[in-house]
């Protein structure tokens, strides 16, 4: 049973790490394109626009840098399991 539990969680992680650029860069470039028209908004509406913005640059910024340390954050992590 662990062996085929291992297999998903092999197949999870690898198509998460094949998606976490995209999901990256799309929420990057929709982050900029929500700004962009919040410009055009009303000053009541723009602070909400904008700060959706942020929020998803941000989170596109968050994503695209775990994802490039996955390897080195997976790294030290089986490290800390091995026996001194």
């Amino acid at each position: 049973m662990a062996v085929g539990l291992e297999v998903v969680a092999s197949n999870i992680a690898g198509f998460l790490s094949n998606i976490a650029p995209v999901i990256s860069l799309i929420l990057i470039i929709l982050g900029g394109i929500v700004y962009g028209l919040a410009q055009a908004q009303p000053a009541e509406m723009r602070g909400k626009w904008q700060t959706a913005a942020i929020s998803m640059i941000v989170g596109g910024v968050i994503v695209g840098a775990i994802a490039g340390a996955a390897s080195f954050i997976q790294d030290q992590s089986s490290g800390m399991l091995k026996p001194v």
